[in-house]
């Protein structure tokens, strides 16, 4: 049974439904039920074409749905006219799926449920085990998520999938880009290593799509990726980058990373996905630790910050300022940002690790108390168990040092 066939047949299926009549939410249904039968039959009766037996095994299944709804006379044309079973069409509706399952109006939570749904072709249980909830709460997200977009469907065969004009149209590429985005920072859990389906589902839309924030976005995840055997220790904790085993980095996903890189950031058009690929890219340049080229990051934090002013990338900077220039320069730009947050929502909801950065750099600066506390403070809103437990260790490391 070739499980990344069905996957990678469960769009283009969703889509010919789609276009011969059925709604997202009932053709999504449908397909689901004949990836449940092929699961069933296949190993023991493989099919000469597959993605014509799913079409014709899901529209039977959305046809007997039909016949036994109540609002069966509503419909009595289409039921009617039912075209000969099989691939009608030679249109891939893949990438216009993306775009529908990154709806504006669907939670950043129920837009990365449905698009492992329906464009990677997970179950619900899958999905359910990777985030770690029940799968009856996973069925009411992708329930929820399909209804509401229901009423929204393809564009024509060439179409923008965000056209200007289209009434309820889909998300724009961004939005995509940052549900997928969404779905390789969840990392591995449960039987389905979402890590590695992100950059599945990257390299399907980077091949239907001529975007460079496309291929900005595939060069990063591709060159976190390289690093993720060093990232912990066999007993779960987190290494630092500055302590990882380059060695053991995946030089052929540096190498790819960094040759996708280059080719968008050749076509002059700058987004913040490539720039945390640049990023990303010097740190895998390195070495050794200590051969870093900071200055060079604070300038890409720079470019960065101008493209999202976001809280999280100054922090960021801070950081990167604080090696290039010395941990007092870094503990002037986390001042910096401090100040221009005091007065806005950061006050209520603290910005994630502001401590650890804050932590780290007054440890370098010597101040082995105040870098205690601050170690301390993040350890008890670390959003991880194992950040947690790395943030502890480092608190008590120096409290060890400071006694006499």
């Amino acid at each position: 049974m070739d499980e990344l066939l069905l996957r990678r047949l469960t769009p283009r299926v969703i889509g010919i439904l789609v276009r011969r009549g059925a709604d997202f939410a009932a053709a999504e249904d449908a397909v689901q039920d004949a990836l449940v039968e092929a699961l069933r039959t296949w190993p023991a009766d493989p099919p000469r074409d597959a993605q014509g037996w799913l079409v014709t095994v899901a529209w039977r299944r959305f046809l007997d749905a039909i016949r036994a709804d109540s609002a069966r006379r509503r419909r009595e044309d289409l039921v009617e006219s039912e075209p000969v079973p099989g691939p009608a069409t030679a249109v891939d509706d893949t990438l216009q799926l993306y775009f529908l399952c990154a709806h504006p109006s669907l939670t950043p939570s129920s837009a990365v449920a449905l698009t492992l749904r329906a464009v990677g072709g997970l179950t619900t249980r899958q999905i359910a085990r990777a985030y770690l909830v029940p799968e009856a709460t996973m069925a009411q997200r992708i329930s929820r998520a399909k209804r509401t977009v229901a009423g929204v469907g393809l564009s024509p065969a060439g179409a923008e999938p965000d056209a200007p004009g289209r009434p309820d149209r889909a998300g724009d590429v961004a939005t995509v880009l940052r549900v997928l985005y969404l779905v390789f920072n969840e990392g591995y859990s449960g039987d389905v290593d979402l890590a590695a389906e992100a950059i599945r589902l990257t390299r399907q839309l980077a091949a239907s799509i001529d975007h460079p924030e496309v291929a900005g976005l595939l060069a990063l995840m591709l060159l976190h990726h390289a690093r993720r055997a060093t990232r912990t220790k066999p007993d779960g904790s987190l290494v630092p980058l500055a302590e990882q085993d380059r060695g053991r980095w995946d030089t052929t996903l540096i190498a790819e990373g960094v040759q996708i890189l280059q080719a968008a950031l050749a076509r002059d058009q700058l987004g913040e996905f490539q720039a945390q690929a640049a990023i990303a890219a010097l740190h895998a340049d390195a070495q050794r630790a200590e051969e870093t080229d900071w200055v060079q990051i604070v300038e890409w934090y720079d470019e960065l910050a101008r493209l999202t002013d976001s809280p999280v990338v100054r922090l960021n900077r801070a950081v990167a300022v604080g090696e290039a220039d010395g941990p007092h320069a870094g503990l002037a730009a986390l001042a910096e940002l401090d100040a221009s947050t005091r007065d806005s929502s950061a006050k209520a909801h603290p910005l994630p690790r502001r401590e650890a950065v804050a932590a780290y750099l007054h440890e370098r600066a010597g101040d082995l108390a105040t870098a205690a506390r601050l170690y301390a403070e993040a350890a008890h809103r670390a959003p991880s168990l194992a950040e947690r437990t790395h943030l502890t260790h480092q608190a008590a490391r120096l409290n060890a040092r400071l006694r006499p």
